[in-house]
C-alpha cells in the first residue's frame, strides 16, 4: 500500500488528465464542502469531485434546508478516483489530514450535524477499509476520533454554484480565512508523507 500511494503522490496527475473509464467513487463528509472539496482536489489520482449531501430523510435537499440541521443531512463530498492511481484505504488515510475527525459535529465554527465526520461506504470492503484506517489512526489523533462509517445512502448534488467554490471564489472571505489554510495545511502534509515513504 505505501508504495502504491507513493506512485500517486509522486505522479502529475491533474482532474483533467486521468482515464475514468474504471474510475470508482467515495462520499466523505468533514465539515464546509467548500473545504473538503479543494483539498480532495489535490490528491493525485482524484478525477472529479462533487459538493453535495446525504445521509439524511429529506429528498433533494437545499443549501438552506441543510443549513437547519434538520435534513438529517450532511454536506458531503463525492469523490471520483482512479483505483490505479489511489486506492479507497488512501483517500481515507489521507481524509484525516483534511478536517479535524475528533470534533463531534463541528468543524472550527461550522456548528451542526450538517458538519459531521462522516465515510459513507459503497461496500463491505469499503466498510472494513475505512474501520482499519480509524483504528491505524487512532493513537495518532490520541483516540478520540469520533467519524461516523456508514452505508452510503442517496447523494445528492449541490447547487451549481457549491461546485467549484474554492478555486471559483478565490477571493471570497471565507475561502481565504478557512477553506485556503486548510488546503495549504493539508499539501504540507502531502508532501511530508511522500517524503517518507520515498525513504522506505
Amino acid at each position: 500500500m505505501k508504495s502504491h500511494l507513493l506512485f500517486a503522490l509522486m505522479s502529475v496527475v491533474t482532474l483533467s488528465t486521468v482515464d475514468t473509464t474504471s474510475a470508482e467513487t467515495a462520499l466523505f463528509g468533514g465539515g464546509c464542502y467548500w473545504c473538503v472539496e479543494g483539498t480532495f482536489q489535490i490528491v493525485p489520482g482524484v478525477t472529479k469531485v462533487v459538493s453535495g449531501y446525504a445521509g439524511g430523510q429529506v429528498d433533494n435537499p437545499t443549501y438552506k434546508q441543510v443549513c437547519t440541521g434538520e435534513t438529517g443531512h450532511a454536506e458531503v463530498v463525492q469523490v471520483t478516483f482512479d483505483p490505479a492511481k489511489i486506492t479507497f484505504r488512501e483517500l481515507v488515510d489521507l481524509f484525516w489530514y483534511m478536517h479535524d475527525p475528533t470534533t463531534l459535529n463541528r468543524q472550527g465554527h461550522d456548528s451542526g450535524t450538517q458538519y459531521r465526520s462522516v465515510i459513507f461506504t459503497t461496500s463491505d470492503e469499503q466498510k472494513k477499509d475505512a474501520e482499519a484506517s480509524i483504528a491505524a489512526h487512532q493513537k495518532e489523533f490520541g483516540g478520540g476520533i469520533v467519524t461516523e462509517v456508514k452505508a452510503q445512502t442517496k447523494f445528492y448534488p449541490a447547487e451549481d454554484y457549491h461546485q467549484n467554490f474554492v478555486n471559483g471564489n478565490p477571493d471570497q472571505g471565507y475561502v481565504c480565512s478557512v477553506a485556503k489554510p486548510k488546503i495549504e495545511k493539508f499539501k504540507k502534509k502531502l508532501a511530508e508523507i511522500a517524503t517518507k515513504l520515498g525513504k522506505k
